[in-house]
């Protein structure tokens, strides 16, 4: 054997980056004869520091990845930075430094960690969404979209952080206060810019052809919350005018159950009709509705609370008058932002009207039961069933009841059916500075003027002075504010608003395809190629906005025309979460946070990925620990010198065709089978588990005459190649000293023989009369007779069947034979 070098990770990590920087094996060429796959991780923000979550989840991308590679897949992995946002504005705030230098700064520290991992990552296809080479082609789409009258302004009531002076998108507000610096958030009613994704809702709702987890589908479809029903106008009066307030509702067979109606705080009604008893309560109340965001409003566990107006409706069907409520439960960014109250037959009303005194009626009697007192029930009644105490539609089946209701308003004029959608547009416009610029000027002639397009980009000012007005601080640059109207070539103001950083990143999976292209935003030959994304893998939380914003981008992309396809991700994987050492989510505050520079500096990035990709089915994570790493770094240590002291079976002639030689052929081929199957699966854990079995078994035969056979020799190869993806530097390192020369990155994936994963013999327990008496080997494919025969030449056998032919015979091919005296 010869002569063991020691395991160091630091020193064969840099000399493989270094090495596969220069050849750029990573780097995926558009016209290659392979097929292409696009692997895209969810892009990071660059806050400077990448932790252990980051790690797993690009340690995850990365495996997948290099497995797809020696499959024989032209993979493109490319990274880039979402780099505008709120967090850089703030921290220029607090470090009186202007955003695009810190930005900068964090990125150049994140993309060195990037490299220290060891990812195959596509660097000539980097994006950084904060520079002008980038947000150009951001503004260009703002454009098409407008273009397309899918953007538009109008005033609409947003979250509104008074701290950090901006708008907010629901996601960004937790408790009712600004994520970022905890101030309590209002509701404010601003000129806004908006796209028209409510003009896709449908579209949006269909998932066919995709492979996404089915929660983040059902999450998808409960945001966009389509319901059919009916629209149905109640009347008023409001100084002697009469007033419709039309009500969206699934349930208009209920519409004899209304004994309350609800406006939202925000309903332009509310100031006209509140009475002067109740008008300071009221006010009291919308003040306290504007601190809420939408999702806590919503929440099903939060109390209900409100305030009578002193104004009454008239029930267009029954004529009756009923009270007019206000509550926070009701959204006006959700149908007509005013609900008819039906206690008997709504959890939420029932629950309203129990609190506040007031009427429940019974009008729909469910299923083979009988009426009874609503005074007597703990909860509402949602069922569907007959209808009564209805004036002309009692008796009404319920396969009839809603159907009926929705003729007669549609007969007489006061309703029609319809859909409503919980999906609202998506507001774009931030007032604050490090954001895409939006490229509208404003004209006392011309109104709202698009900039042409040969003159984008619109520049950011790269100084500007942070002021707590409430405005975006462009606002008060001047060479930025002041330009000059296109049309009419008077003076004009730009846009000062910024466009939210979502929009920034439900497009960069294309400009990845085409990044240095200053002619357009992509080449439509090259997006042919590669998209839409084979593989894309991100973090649960962006279940929602994110992969809606993007999914409607290219969908309204291609109705312009400049996509041919109609879903940006085919196939969707959500990582687990990545807990510290005390179980709970790594946090700064929490004090729980592990450096991944640390454990790479002391183990090595290999045996970082690989623990993290042991520790637990990748879907789930699970809490860090030191000790765990410690573990994969021991078995990455065996591999190491496992290879080493087999090198003599890299030296000399083989020994060929002995008994020995073919079992460690069948072990290897088992082991082949069962890691790709678990790579195939996104089972990394197990996968792992499959190698350490197979390096085990060539540990143990290493003591043997084995070690000089030929298959013993690709064993090891075989082990290498199948270690690659979580363990890309020392199987390189390793491949080339068992003699190979190419990169074991560009080597083919190993195959195995299904006739070889299967035993040559296989141990079938025998029973007599059910218990068992006898284990015998065979054939794993040996016939009942065969097995039989072998069963009944056991003298054991032969004595508890006394010397007698079975009666009945019960044969589990290749596990078990009950022979039954």
């Amino acid at each position: 054997m010869m002569t063991r070098t020691k395991y160091r990770p630091a020193e064969i990590e840099r000399k493989w980056q270094a090495d596969w920087d220069s050849q750029g094996i990573y780097y995926a060429k558009d016209d290659a004869p392979n097929p292409n796959y696009y692997n895209l991780v969810m892009l990071p923000y660059p806050s400077g520091d990448l932790h252990l979550g980051h790690w797993y989840n690009y340690t995850g991308i990365d495996a997948h990845g290099r497995f797809m590679r020696m499959r024989g897949w032209n993979v493109s992995q490319p990274m880039g930075f979402d780099a505008f946002g709120l967090p850089a504005e703030n921290a220029a705030i607090r470090h009186n430094i202007q955003p695009r230098t810190w930005t900068l700064e964090n990125i150049e520290r994140m993309r060195v960690q990037l490299r220290k991992m060891g990812a195959c990552w596509d660097w000539p296809r980097e994006t950084v969404s904060c520079l002008p080479d980038y947000y150009k082609w951001t503004e260009w789409l703002f454009l098409q979209f407008y273009q397309a009258g899918l953007a538009y302004r109008t005033k609409a009531p947003a979250n509104w952080c008074p701290s950090c002076n901006t708008t907010l998108a629901n996601e960004q507000v937790v408790n009712g206060t600004c994520e970022r610096c905890h101030t309590l958030v209002i509701r404010k009613e601003i000129d806004q810019w908006l796209f028209r994704i409510t003009k896709y809702a449908d579209e949006l709702l269909d998932f066919s052809g995709l492979n996404w987890p089915e929660k983040t589908v059902t999450m998808q479809r409960n945001w966009i919350g389509r319901s059919e029903g009916a629209e149905i106008r109640f009347v008023l009066r409001v100084e002697q005018e009469k007033v419709e307030i039309p009500v969206f509702t699934t349930r208009p067979d209920t519409i004899y159950g209304v004994t309350f109606f609800v406006l939202a705080p925000e309903h332009p009604l509310v100031g006209r009709i509140t009475t002067t008893e109740q008008q300071k309560a009221v006010e009291g109340y919308v003040d306290q509705a504007r601190r809420e965001s939408e999702i806590e409003r919503m929440s099903t566990e939060k109390e209900k609370t409100g305030v009578f107006t002193g104004a009454y409706v008239t029930n267009p069907v029954s004529g009756e008058q009923v009270p007019i409520w206000i509550a926070d439960y009701v959204l006006m960014s959700y149908g007509t932002g005013a609900v008819m109250g039906v206690p008997a037959h709504d959890q939420r009303d029932f629950e309203f009207a129990r609190k506040f005194g007031l009427p429940i009626r019974q009008v729909i009697n469910p299923p083979e039961e009988e009426p009874s007192d609503p005074a007597t029930w703990t909860e509402a009644k949602a069922h569907y069933g007959v209808m009564i105490n209805s004036g002309p539609f009692n008796g009404t089946p319920l396969e009839e009841a809603i159907k009926a209701v929705t003729r007669y308003c549609e007969k007489q004029g006061i309703g029609k059916a319809t859909v409503s959608y919980r999906l609202r547009d998506w507001l774009v416009s931030r007032q604050r500075y490090w954001g895409a610029p939006i490229p509208i000027v404003y004209c006392e002639k011309d109104g709202i003027v698009p900039v042409p397009e040969d003159q984008l980009p619109v520049l950011l000012p790269d100084e500007v002075e942070f002021k707590p007005t409430g405005e975006s601080p462009l606002r008060y640059v001047s060479e930025f504010l002041n330009t000059t109207c296109q049309k009419c070539g008077g003076p004009a103001t730009r846009e000062t608003d910024t466009l939210d950083t979502f929009l920034c990143s439900s497009w960069y999976f294309l400009r990845y395809i085409d990044p240095k292209n200053d002619q357009e935003a992509w080449s439509k030959e090259k997006i042919a190629k590669w998209l839409p994304v084979d593989m894309y893998m991100g973090g649960a939380e962006h279940a929602v906005m994110h992969l809606l914003y993007a999914r409607f981008f290219v969908k309204a992309l291609r109705d312009m025309g400049l996509l041919n396809f109609n879903e940006p991700f085919t196939r969707l994987y959500h990582q687990g979460t990545v807990l510290g050492p005390d179980g709970q989510k790594m946090s700064k505050s929490r004090g729980n946070v592990v450096a991944p520079d640390d454990v790479v500096d002391a183990f090595g990035a290999d045996a970082v990925r690989g623990y993290l990709m042991f520790m637990g089915p990748f879907d789930q994570g699970g809490p860090c620990s030191i000790q765990g790493i410690e573990g994969v770094s021991r078995f990455l240590n065996r591999v190491w010198n496992l290879v080493q002291d087999s090198a003599e079976a890299f030296s000399g002639a083989a020994v060929v065709d002995t008994e020995i030689g073919r079992e460690i052929k069948r072990t290897t081929h088992k082991a082949i089978k069962r890691v790709t199957t678990e790579y195939e699966h996104i089972r990394f854990n197990t996968a792992l588990a499959g190698m350490m079995e197979l390096s085990n078994a060539l540990i143990k035969a290493r003591e043997t005459e084995a070690v000089r056979t030929a298959e013993y020799r690709q064993a090891i190869a075989v082990l290498l190649k199948l270690l690659a993806p979580l363990a890309p530097h020392i199987t390189e390192e390793l491949w080339h000293q068992i003699g190979e020369h190419e990169s074991i990155h560009v080597q083919l994936w190993p195959i195995y023989d299904e006739a070889l994963t299967r035993d040559a013999v296989v141990t079938v327990v025998v029973q007599v009369n059910g218990k068992v008496r006898e284990k015998l080997e065979a054939a794993p494919d040996a016939s009942e007779e065969e097995v039989q025969a072998l069963a009944m030449a056991s003298e054991r056998v032969k004595a508890n069947l006394g010397g007698k032919a079975p009666k009945k015979v019960i044969y589990v091919p290749g596990k078990l034979i009950n022979l039954v005296g």
